[in-house]
């Protein structure tokens, strides 16, 4: 795939999480991707695979929100493998902290698989959130 092909499947599985079809979001992480999020939070650090990214991340992360989290991408640039997406989320903690985080994602794409990410947003948010 072409970096305006990588573009287009990112737009897309964010389309579709904002349709609730998570599985179609997971689908395009590869089993084993590396998903790095930067700083010290309590989801700071890297996980490898995507079943350690769904049991430590996105299971307890989904327990603290209500009703989800909305990102919308803002702005996507591609070259060859890579992609790099602004974006903004808008969400509630179930302990009543707005959560409208601000983020920069890079992905590196191999075979129409996302292969790896890191993540960079607001920390001190998260913190604030949903605790250490």
């Amino acid at each position: 795939m072409g970096a305006a092909e990588n573009k287009e499947m990112i737009r897309g599985m964010f389309a579709e999480l904002a349709k609730g079809n998570a599985d179609a979001f997971l689908g395009n992480f590869a089993d084993d991707v590396r998903y790095t999020i930067i700083g010290t939070s309590k989801y700071s650090g890297t996980y490898n695979g995507k079943q350690d990214m769904i049991n430590r991340l996105l299971h307890p992360l989904t327990q603290q929100l209500e009703g989800g989290i909305e990102l919308t991408p803002d702005n996507l640039i591609a070259d060859g493998e890579y992609v790099a997406m602004q974006a903004h989320g808008k969400a509630r903690s179930k302990n009543g902290v707005d959560y409208n985080n601000t983020y920069c994602h890079v992905f590196r794409i191999v075979n129409g698989k996302i292969k790896e990410l890191t993540e960079y947003l607001d920390t001190e948010l998260v913190t604030r959130a949903f605790g250490k």
